[in-house]
């Protein structure tokens, strides 16, 4: 009962945007949403910083806005960095925002609990471009182009809106995307989906090396053979865990953690135990940047997810048309 609730408490909300009766704030600057309509993860931080690195690459000067999902920070805006000698923690501002900063040092990455003021921000600071951060059901900012990700192994979870299932909003909801992106896809899968937009599809990549709590680089290869303890704090673990595997890593041991787990003196007591009779500890990128330099029994070491697409055709064009048209 409570998920039908929500389903018509949604349709509700959505309704009163497209008829104007609740008010949207169209940027001066095209604004790039990236969202998905399942609670959990589909990929929105790789397909962010897969669009900043693209529009860098064209010239053109990004921002990220998040809502800073799980940070501690009650502000209007701030944004992520000490470019102007102050300093969010991925506690403050959330770790998603914290690892975009960290890996795009060249772009803006504001949190506002209201998105509008963190577009607003970004056109004073001089962004031709914007990107919102899981920004699908966040309709009080208007879009220009609007990426909807969906897991390609569940892409609706059981049909049923939250809490009875994974769906933030009902399913008809996709037909606002311009775009669909299919992530975690084999391309062997026959899905059919009510939707109207184009899809693409693409798959979840790990880096050929990890880093050290210290920044230092080792390959995939040189650790294959060691003893490895793997934790992860996301959505989905499992799917870390098996891409570790796949990557040849023949001994270790799974150790999930709750999806944007706070690190606090018991949980790492707690892997620090773990880790006996390990080699060493690997973790995601999301999670190292919560960590910092905490020290283990054996070194820890954080590798990268990137997203790898069968082709881009359709959201190059989407993003030249977006460039041209940014005056």
């Amino acid at each position: 009962p409570v998920s039908v609730l929500y389903g018509i408490t949604m349709r509700i909300r959505a309704l009163l945007y497209r008829s104007g009766m609740k008010p949207s704030y169209r940027a001066r600057v095209p604004v790039i949403s990236v969202g998905n309509v399942t609670a959990g993860g589909t990929g929105k931080t790789p397909m962010v910083d897969f669009l900043v690195k693209k529009l860098v690459n064209k010239g053109i000067n990004c921002a990220v806005v998040s809502r800073g999902y799980g940070g501690q920070f009650r502000g209007a805006v701030a944004r992520v960095g000490d470019h102007d000698g102050s300093s969010l923690t991925p506690a403050e501002c959330g770790d998603e925002p914290f690892l975009l900063a960290v890996r795009n040092p060249g772009t803006p990455v504001y949190v506002a609990r209201q998105r509008k003021l963190g577009v607003r921000r970004a056109e004073r600071d001089g962004a031709q471009i914007i990107i919102l951060d899981d920004g699908f059901q966040h309709l009080a900012v208007a879009r220009d182009l609007d990426l909807l990700l969906l897991d390609a192994d569940q892409p609706f979870g059981n049909g049923r809106t939250l809490p009875a299932g994974m769906l933030r909003e009902p399913i008809a909801a996709v037909h606002r995307s311009d775009l669909i992106i299919l992530t975690r896809s084999t391309g062997n899968e026959t899905i059919s989906l009510p939707l109207a937009a184009p899809i693409l599809r693409c798959h979840h990549q790990l880096s050929s090396h990890l880093e050290d709590l210290s920044g230092h680089q080792v390959s995939v290869q040189d650790i294959a053979n060691q003893r490895c303890l793997a934790f992860a704090g996301i959505a989905k673990p499992d799917a870390f865990f098996d891409a570790l595997r796949q990557a040849g890593l023949k001994t270790m041991t799974a150790y999930p953690l709750a999806d944007h787990q706070d690190y606090s003196e018991e949980v790492l007591m707690r892997l620090r135990e773990a880790s006996d009779g390990h080699d060493l500890m690997i973790t995601t990128q999301k999670d190292a940047v919560k960590l910092g330099t905490v020290d283990f029994p054996v070194p820890c070491y954080s590798i990268g997810v990137e997203l790898v697409f069968e082709e881009t055709e359709l959201l190059d064009n989407s993003i030249n048309q977006l460039v041209e048209n940014r005056s």
